[in-house]
């Protein structure tokens, strides 16, 4: 079972210096953990009750979200194997190129270490550049996934075109140094989310710590659509929300909470990210919660 980290709830975490990201990065590389993950906002507005995933959105509407391209560049200069995770990136406010061009970079100066997580988004107050219309997201979500895949894998000049996406003979270079670049669908159990899946990710990212039965269902879904498209569904990975668990003087509970990773590892998920923005107090805790974190998934 890998484990990676969340950075999100900044304000808390890190007070006013939010360059502490890029030393929580360097601490979890040290610590031996397999992944750090940024979350992606530009902005946030006020009707955070449409948030679809939970009763509340998670987050005040001043917490500060930091660019996540840029941030795992940072990263990547002061980490040496740590895994460059989004989680999730919204793909539909940004152009096809665009993305491309961002995140192939980011796999050359990382030497190979991105994990694209990708999603449609959800506030509407977001999709304000009249090029990227609310409407529509998720088809332009995955034509820009083909489309990169084009650039990234296809011997150049690529062309390709597509309802949303379309473009002729062009070099897109410096391209990924993974010959895949994995990319993981954040989004719902539903059989559309697995068979967009099957059909073009290599792993799905639930939102938040996903109910049991959901989980459960998002799983046997993709399994569903790997078989109706001949892949083999062990190709697919699972990273699903790992709730820290807490003993009764209110400290964390590592061994709980590897009990309770290895339950989610029987239904089927290959990788446990906890959000450090969630629980941590302050700056002191981050180090040392991330040290012991490694230290039980290694044992």
């Amino acid at each position: 079972m890998r484990v990676s980290v969340t950075i999100s709830g900044l304000a808390r975490l890190f007070g006013g210096d939010l360059a502490g990201v890029v030393d929580a990065a360097r601490a979890a590389d040290a610590a031996g953990i397999h992944q750090v993950v940024l979350p992606d906002h530009l902005a946030i507005g006020t009707r955070t009750d449409r948030y679809p995933f939970a009763p509340t959105f998670p987050y005040p509407p001043e917490e500060p979200w930091l660019e996540p391209v840029a941030t795992l560049a940072a990263i990547a200069a002061v980490t040496e194997r740590i895994r460059l995770g989004t989680g999730v990136l919204i793909g539909p406010l940004r152009g096809a190129l665009l993305l491309a061009k961002q995140v192939a970079t980011l796999d050359v100066l990382s030497r190979g270490r991105v994990d694209l997580g990708i999603g449609s988004g959800w506030q509407r107050e977001e999709f304000t550049d009249p090029g990227a219309p609310f409407v529509g997201r998720t088809a332009r979500l995955e034509d820009q996934v083909r489309a990169c895949r084009a650039l990234w894998e296809q011997a150049p000049p690529v062309s390709f075109e597509s309802a949303t996406v379309a473009f002729e003979d062009l070099w897109c270079e410096p391209r990924p140094l993974q010959p895949r670049v994995p990319i993981w669908f954040g989004g719902d159990a539903s059989s559309r989310t697995a068979e967009r899946i099957a059909a073009l990710g290599d792993g799905w990212l639930p939102v938040g710590v996903a109910p049991d039965a959901v989980l459960v269902e998002g799983i046997a879904n993709l399994r569903n659509a790997c078989a109706q498209v001949g892949r083999d569904p062990s190709t697919i990975g699972v990273r699903a929300g790992l709730p820290v668990a807490l003993d009764a003087a209110g400290r964390v509970d590592l061994g709980a909470t590897r009990a309770r990773a290895e339950e989610l590892g029987a239904l089927g998920v290959t990788t446990v990210s906890v959000a450090l923005g969630r629980f941590l107090a302050g700056p002191a805790d981050v180090r040392p919660f991330l040290a012991d974190l490694g230290a039980a998934f290694a044992a």
